[in-house]
């Protein structure tokens, strides 16, 4: 037999095997592993259900006893405390937004991205990944506030055709921006901002990748092992004048549950997310 004949023999986990490691929290090690037949990759998977079964359980008790905050709720008072030591001034804004709003943002009437708005009567519509609040406060705080300032706000988003093992419908989004500092240096503010976000969340390997959006033109995204946790842009921008913004800025958004992923090297994104399903990260499917 030749060692492309041998290889071919070899089996791995089924769908649902595989699946029941992941919600169980096995590593991509684990689930990549090939066996010699059917019988062995059987046995094997009883032992590792087992053994993770029995991991979890012990991680659900001890989240029990230290009584700590859920990850989200952790990380949110982490990223709020590195911005406002840098001097951002956080903001709370409607979830409920119109659809003028988003046509402002260029997501119009035949606009592609209207298909993953979560819409609800007289239209309006739940806030998609998206920030025009943000605009609007820009501009009537640049009436009173001194240059440079910014503003941040963490809060639930929604995307209708997002689910999966990196993608959820409802999830958490640091939105921050700053106005008013000198144009020609947004770039490497951008830099900085993504920086003190990163180390906040505990996030030390990343790179930022220069890109493109339909909605803001060129960007740059924050990735991690090849998984986007940040989309940012620097103004000004053809969408400003919609918004009264003549002023250079810069714009970062993070997914919060997205951090928490490629920091714990979860395999499923549903772990660090809202759930009924999951607490404290662990499954309770055990």
């Amino acid at each position: 037999m030749t060692p492309d004949e041998a290889e071919a023999i070899r089996v791995r986990l089924t769908a649902t095997q595989s699946q029941r490691l992941r919600d169980l929290g096995a590593e991509a090690l684990v689930l990549d592993e090939v066996f010699s037949d059917v019988a062995a990759r059987d046995s094997t998977f009883k032992t590792f259900e087992k053994d993770l079964t029995r991991a979890a359980r012990q991680r659900l008790q001890d989240y029990r006893t230290t009584h700590r905050a859920p990850q989200i709720v952790e990380l949110e008072a982490s990223l709020c405390e590195a911005l406002a030591a840098a001097g951002f001034v956080q903001v709370v804004t409607p979830i409920i937004i119109t659809a003028e709003a988003l046509a402002k943002m260029g997501i119009g009437r035949e606009h592609s991205l209207r298909e993953q708005v979560f819409w609800l009567e007289d239209g309006r519509c739940l806030r998609p990944m998206l920030a025009p609040n943000l605009y609007t406060l820009l501009r009537r705080l640049g009436r009173i506030w001194g240059r440079p300032f910014g503003i941040f706000e963490i809060g639930p988003c929604f995307r209708r055709d997002s689910k999966g093992a990196r993608h959820l419908n409802e999830f958490t989004m640091l939105d921050l921006v700053e106005l008013g500092r000198p144009e020609g240096e947004g770039r490497a503010r951008l830099d900085e901002l993504a920086a003190l976000i990163m180390s906040a969340a505990g996030v030390s390997d990343y790179r930022i990748v220069r890109t493109k959006s339909e909605v803001y033109g060129e960007m740059a995204d924050v990735e991690v092992n090849g998984a986007e946790v940040c989309s940012a842009a620097v103004g000004p921008n053809p969408l400003d004048g919609n918004w009264g913004i003549v002023e250079p800025w810069v714009g970062l958004g993070f997914g919060l549950e997205r951090l928490i992923m490629v920091r714990e090297g979860f395999t499923s994104i549903e772990r660090a997310g809202r759930s009924v399903t999951h607490v404290g990260g662990v499954p309770l499917t055990i």
